[in-house]
């Protein structure tokens, strides 16, 4: 159990992801995909499907790419491997974030310090962007924004600046950098300026606590925020305010969720709402959290929705049916307002594959589950149904 807090708290830190060492595989081994089915075959709207990156142990190299397809119900495991075979090493190690920006899949690999970019139709590779330590993605008008720790995957009391990538989205080359705050992990543009949150999770205890804002039109930074300290989600409302997260320390200080006004660059009101993440639907903003703490030794779990109109917490649990204690630990969420549906990942005990429980948005009953990769956690919902691996 001692393995498994150790390992809890660096996957917080770090990536996402533990530090056990877990078996190699042979490089030149192809795992081949393998269907399952999920929900109901039926008419798929103009979302057709979703992709799941599932983040892998630290070191082991096995960060996969899963496809969910909502006209057939069916849910394929490990599709890069095979439509990939000339890729060394595949999708890499620790998958951070997953975004689809145009025609084309953006898969962040913390680890392996680079970005796999990918055909969204055939999720085929086009090319890599290297950056050292990266962590989330963002676009805007032909351009993307990486966050990026700089420095190595390690705790460190001196750890550097960390900075934002700005990259060319034609040529998927870095064509600037801007210095931030320290260990900076999500980000979000509103206007002509992007937020980023500050985590300094590798120089604890002395965490950064401080949102930067920078102005796309001279990608400089011009301002820093104190919000508190290690911070680390970021989602933008309906209402053009910013949800932050704060993971607290993980001892005496709780996390706690805030909101960020951007025009008047205050925080304007804090809630004693525990995130590990969160995603918006509509003005309904879920969020789940599996708050650490080195003082009891266990893990506090809790589902919550917030009306981000009023402000104030909705419901403490969102899972209405009793299947929420299937979850261990709760790593990833989405939802689909088209289809009625949120999803709620499950990493279970970091090493071995975990499942993606698909629920009714309204009633909050489970639809339907199917097993993943190791550590699933991020989604990106496609208008374009993924083709075969070999047309004909």
């Amino acid at each position: 159990m001692r393995v498994l807090r150790i390992q809890h708290l660096l996957l917080s830190l770090l990536a996402g992801a533990t530090v056990l060492l877990s078996s190699c595989r042979k490089e030149d081994e192809i795992i081949p995909s393998t269907e399952e089915q999920g929900g109901k075959p039926e008419p798929a709207g103009p979302i057709k499907g979703f992709f799941l990156l599932n983040e892998a142990n630290m070191g082991s190299n096995k960060s996969t790419l899963d496809y969910y397809d909502y006209e057939t119900g069916k849910y394929t495991h490990n599709i890069y491997a095979e439509r990939n075979p000339g890729v060394v090493k595949e999708l890499g190690d620790v998958g951070n974030d997953l975004q689809i920006y145009g025609n084309r899949l953006y898969a962040v690999i913390n680890v392996s310090h680079l970005i796999e970019v990918m055909d969204v139709n055939t999720a085929k590779h086009i090319g890599k962007i290297s950056i050292p330590n990266c962590r989330y993605i963002v676009f805007k008008d032909g351009f993307a924004y990486v966050s990026s720790y700089a420095g190595p995957v390690k705790i460190d009391p001196n750890a550097r600046l960390g900075y934002v990538a700005k990259v060319d989205t034609a040529t998927l080359k870095v064509v600037a950098e801007c210095p931030v705050g320290y260990q900076p992990d999500e980000l979000v543009i509103s206007g002509d300026k992007l937020y980023v949150a500050n985590s300094g999770g590798y120089r604890v205890p002395n965490y950064d606590k401080t949102i930067s804002i920078i102005d796309l039109k001279t990608f400089t930074e011009v301002k820093k925020v104190d919000v508190a300290i290690n911070l680390h989600r970021l989602e933008l409302d309906n209402y053009g305010k910013i949800w932050v997260s704060s993971r607290g320390d993980y001892y005496h200080v709780p996390s706690k969720m805030f909101v960020f006004d951007p025009k008047t660059e205050k925080v304007t009101k804090t809630l004693d709402v525990s995130c590990s993440n969160m995603t918006l639907s509509g003005d309904s903003l879920f969020v789940y959290s599996t708050e650490w703490s080195y003082l009891t030794g266990e893990n506090t779990i809790s589902y919550t929705v917030i009306d981000t109109k009023t402000q104030e917490v909705i419901d403490r649990d969102f899972i209405k049916d009793g299947t929420a204690k299937d979850i261990k630990i709760p790593y990833g969420i989405a939802t689909n307002r088209e289809r009625g549906e949120f999803y709620v990942t499950d990493a279970k005990n970091y090493v071995t594959p975990g499942r993606l429980h698909c629920y009714d948005l309204k009633t909050g009953t489970r639809k339907w589950s199917v097993k993943t990769g190791d550590i699933p956690a991020h989604f990106a919902f496609t208008h374009k149904q993924l083709q075969p691996k070999d047309p004909k």
